[in-house]
C-alpha cells in the first residue's frame, strides 16, 4: 500500500479516503465541493472529513 495503494484489497471506504487524500495531497487547488460529496456517499460524516483534512495536511507540512 505503501507505494500503490490503488492495487491493494480495501474496502470502497478506504479507497475513497485514499483517494481524496492523494488529490488533496498532489492537486489541492482542484478540490471542490464534489469531492466532498463522494465521501459523504460512501458514508464520511463531516467531522471524520475535517478531521482527515487535517491530518492530510499535517502531514503534508511536516513533509
Amino acid at each position: 500500500m505503501k507505494y500503490d495503494w490503488k492495487t491493494t484489497d480495501l474496502s470502497q471506504e478506504d479507497k475513497a479516503l485514499c483517494s481524496w487524500a492523494e488529490k488533496l495531497t498532489l492537486t489541492p487547488g482542484e478540490m471542490d465541493e464534489s469531492d466532498v460529496r463522494k465521501l459523504e456517499a460512501t458514508g464520511f460524516s463531516q467531522n471524520a472529513i475535517s478531521d482527515a483534512a487535517q491530518v492530510i495536511g499535517y502531514f503534508n507540512y511536516i513533509n
